[in-house]
């Protein structure tokens, strides 16, 4: 889902559920998909998160009904206003479409996550054609031409005639599968077969149009190549998962079972009903030459991120009423000396989050109120400064989802050049970037949570927020699990892009990591939204601690909803399977959309 769809979609859930439905039948997956208008991939994430928070009971095979905990929040939290113009709903969208020019995230993301279809459109057909006219007229020349009549690398000096061309590139394929390692994610190989075909849809690869056919046919039928996680330096592109990809498609690589494990490309496409490509030249190097691999796990991890930095203004909104904090210093005429746009964002997030709170009135002209600590006021300056980072990678990811990477290239005037764009440096340093902003989102989150569970600095709330303490250790240990989330975030926040290693008998003598950049993004992300859900468990149960004090309408609601998830407060028990049911509503969108039931739109 985009982040738009996202949150709407599950805030039409919240409704539905706040309101208790009429209908007392049975929810299937097929009716939510259909009344949310989402895709089914979607529609059952959904399900098991609302199933996970108590939301809903019952199971697949029977449908699913409203449940106690969805009855208990309706009561307490109006439902946001019913849409209005009765407009019917939209029809599904149609396949994401190769035209040859840019594909947005959301597009990466549909196909990626939900399996979305994808077909080549006849402008892209058109355009591939034109370029494969040149690339077998340079076959012909008397000149070599890199990569269809030369070797590649530090070879590329040997000169390749005849049909050893073709020779050429499926030995290239088959040597350049060298990976080792664990599986790396189906969303990441899926979103790199879209981002490789839409590449050579551009035209500029001089491939056939069946090839692009080929990947797409591939992602149409669930085909999973087996990609190892370790392979790729991230400059030539990302040469061996694109490899482990390109041949699984001749029938000679590995795919990955639904169960998970690796078998045999060969019998996976004749079970799709799917045939082996046969490479000719050129186009084994032109499925392995582009930042395909990297750009994927960025595009997924600005989209996630996006979701997950307002859940983090969410989180310090509970955070700064459960500590008694004040709201001043988020004014906007006061954000306005310092104009970092990020920060204006998420100070006006935190207004509207913290608008007409009981709890902050109750104190405002006290002693303790004078100047919070700094990870409650300096909120809007670290997340502001991490939306400004976001912003900067999600640039760099829209003009990598407009870019011709690839190496040689064919121009529309039927000239065949070398170029450097299969270098990864802009989204290395991207990722890079990107990861230290998290991080330190998730490092400021810790602190708040600590100061929720420390009795000296928290203003009268119970030693780690348990019931009866000394006998009950409460939330003790989620904070260590939190600290030891930070410290991996921190080492996984050492650049990558600094480290290049010289490949290919110096050849290429300078690398950008991007794919390692990326992978611990991806860690980072995850690691992230795992803070963020402890923080909401402590800030809830700080609330709950408070009364008769009164929280926000916005506050409210999204600690109701992580209340309804992790339990009230009472004697010590399992924690773990708390964490994990907040978690699912943290990264489902439902903790923003809870907040957001109680707004006039949507947050920043």
């Amino acid at each position: 889902m985009t982040d738009a769809a996202g949150n709407h979609s599950v805030r039409r859930a919240m409704e539905l559920l706040a309101a208790v439905a009429a209908d007392p039948s049975p929810l299937t997956l097929s009716a939510l998909a259909r009344r949310l208008d989402l895709p089914k991939s979607s529609a059952h994430s959904l399900l098991r998160a609302l199933h996970g928070a108590g939301f809903l009971e019952g199971d697949a095979r029977r449908g699913y009904t409203v449940g106690p905990r969805a009855l208990e929040v309706g009561s307490r939290y109006r439902p946001a206003p019913p849409a209005t113009g009765g407009a019917a709903p939209s029809a599904p969208p149609g396949p994401v479409l190769l035209a040859g020019g840019p594909l947005r995230p959301e597009d990466v993301e549909r196909v990626a996550r939900d399996d979305h279809p994808v077909a080549v459109a006849p402008e892209a057909e058109r355009l591939i054609a034109r370029g494969r006219a040149a690339v077998e007229a340079a076959g012909r020349a008397s000149a070599p031409v890199y990569g269809i009549s030369t070797g590649f690398g530090a070879l590329a000096s040997t000169r390749v005639v005849g049909e050893r061309q073709v020779d050429l590139q499926r030995a290239l394929i088959r040597s350049h599968a060298a990976g080792l390692g664990r599986p790396v994610a189906r969303e990441v190989v899926r979103a790199t077969m879209l981002l490789r075909a839409r590449t050579l849809a551009m035209g500029y690869s001089g491939v056939r149009p069946a090839l692009v056919g080929a990947l797409c046919d591939a992602l149409n039928g669930g085909i999973t190549p087996y990609v190892p996680e370790h392979g790729s330096l991230g400059a030539s592109g990302d040469l061996a998962p694109l490899a482990h990809i390109a041949l699984a498609l001749t029938g000679e690589g590995e795919v990955v079972t639904p169960a998970g494990e690796p078998a045999g490309a060969g019998p996976a496409l004749a079970a799709a009903g799917l045939q082996p490509i046969h490479l000719d030249v050129k186009e084994g190097l032109a499925l392995i030459n582009g930042t395909d691999g990297m750009l994927g796990m960025l595009v997924l991890a600005t989209l996630d991120a996006g979701r997950l930095l307002r859940a983090a203004d969410v989180a310090a909104a509970i955070s700064v009423e459960a500590l008694l904090g004040t709201d001043r210093p988020f004014a906007d005429d006061l954000q306005r000396l310092r104009p970092q746009p990020g920060q204006r964002e998420t100070a006006a997030n935190l207004v509207r989050l913290l608008r007409g709170s009981p709890t902050l009135a109750a104190h405002r002209d006290t002693g303790h109120a004078v100047q919070d600590s700094y990870s409650l006021r300096c909120t809007p300056q670290v997340l502001g400064a991490a939306r400004d980072t976001l912003a900067f990678a999600r640039r760099v990811a829209d003009d990598e989802l407009a870019a011709a990477v690839d190496n040689p290239v064919v121009l529309p005037d039927g000239r065949v050049e070398s170029t450097g764009n299969f270098h990864g440096e802009p989204l290395a340093f991207a990722c890079d970037f990107l990861a230290i902003a998290l991080a330190e989102v998730g490092a400021i989150a810790e602190r708040r949570i600590d100061r929720l569970l420390d009795p000296q600095r928290s203003h009268g709330l119970p030693p780690f927020l348990a019931e009866d303490p000394g006998v009950n250790s409460g939330l003790m240990l989620a904070q260590y699990t939190a600290a030891a989330l930070v410290a991996e975030n921190r080492r996984l926040a050492q650049p990558a892009s600094v480290d290049s290693l010289p490949t290919s008998g110096m050849q290429e003598d300078h690398v950008s990591m991007g794919w390692a950049a990326a992978r611990k993004l991806r860690r980072v992300v995850t690691n992230l939204g795992r803070i963020l859900a402890i923080e909401l468990v402590a800030g809830s149960r700080a609330q709950a601690f408070r009364r008769p004090l009164v929280p926000a309408l916005p506050t409210g609601a999204a600690a109701a909803l992580v209340r309804s998830a992790s339990g009230e407060v009472g004697p010590d028990r399992f924690v773990a399977p708390e964490l994990r049911r907040v978690e699912g509503l943290v990264r489902s969108g439902a903790v923003v959309a809870a907040a957001e039931s109680q707004l006039e739109g949507p947050l920043l």
